[in-house]
């Protein structure tokens, strides 16, 4: 990772994206402490659908109930 100022990185912007492209992550920094930091963007290969785990997945009977010792901290029997 390397650590690049603020100011210089207007300068190289288009060499430092050419690094984070190659894999590498880029902190700006200002003041000598960082900022921000540049990494690439790897998009999902396929879009979300709803549903798809429909059927796959059980939620057990006892999902939403709190345990006793938590429900007497809300008042709740």
């Amino acid at each position: 990772m390397k650590g690049v100022d603020v100011g210089e990185a207007r300068l190289l912007l288009a060499a430092l994206l050419e690094r984070v492209l190659a894999g590498e992550e880029v902190v700006l920094g200002e003041g000598g402490k960082p900022v921000a930091k540049l990494v690439r963007f790897d998009a999902p290969t396929a879009p979300r659908r709803p549903g798809a785990l429909k059927g796959r997945i059980t939620i057990g009977d006892d999902f939403g109930a709190l345990p006793p010792d938590l429900a007497g901290a809300f008042g709740s029997d």
